[in-house]
């Protein structure tokens, strides 16, 4: 994530709740899929998690790249 949207998510989230539940979810799940990444082999079952977490991930993404891009809306109209 480019660092301009980091610095915004940073000063955002202490004031939306739906944006730092996000970012939380996504640097969990981040989390989560290194572990997973970090293993030598994933069995079928764990291929398929990393599927839906990917997914899960990218949803969460687009929703706080939506939140960044309303903010920055606001801010052009002052």
């Amino acid at each position: 994530m480019d660092p301009k949207d980091l610095d915004l998510i940073e000063e955002l989230a202490p004031h939306n709740p739906e944006l730092a539940a996000l970012w939380r979810e996504h640097l969990e799940l981040e989390a989560r899929l290194e572990r997973l990444a970090g293993r030598r082999y994933l069995t079928p079952q764990e291929e398929l998690e990393v599927k839906r977490l990917k997914k899960i991930k990218l949803a969460g993404r687009d929703r706080i790249e939506a939140i960044l891009a309303e903010h920055r809306r606001g801010q052009d109209g002052k």
